[in-house]
């Protein structure tokens, strides 16, 4: 893994996810966003990798002995121009629907991933 920090400023370099188990939840999230989750996990920590600069940071799976108690405090966004078929391999993959909203302009589904972490798909419509 390589990494370069910023010339000025800060940059986002991984967002760091609680869980009770790393391997399945990180092979979940690399199948929805198409990323490898990377070599050599370990039963507390697993990587998401990222591609490259433009599909967003790198994902880390921390083991915890707790489990999740409440809505998530950050979530990840998912932007999509194919709403209803990213829809449908989301809930394939094992996300739940919990959710779905549409005005003029957006539509968006919340779901949660297998360990209950929520997150929302998004496509923006033409007015």
């Amino acid at each position: 893994m390589t990494t370069q920090a910023p010339t000025t400023g800060l940059g986002v370099f991984a967002l760091s996810i609680d869980c009770a188990d790393p391997a399945p939840l990180a092979e979940f999230w690399g199948k929805v966003l198409d990323r490898p989750v990377s070599p050599g996990p370990t039963p507390e920590n697993v990587v998401v990798e990222a591609t490259d600069p433009a599909n967003g940071p790198l994902l880390f799976f921390n083991k915890v002995p707790e489990a999740k108690a409440g809505k998530n405090r950050l979530h990840l966004d998912l932007l999509t121009e194919n709403y209803d078929t990213e829809r449908e391999r989301l809930r394939g993959l094992g996300a739940k629907a919990l959710n779905e909203i549409s005005f003029p302009g957006a539509r968006w589904t919340t779901f949660a991933d297998p360990e209950g972490n929520e997150f929302d798909l998004l496509t923006m419509q033409a007015k």
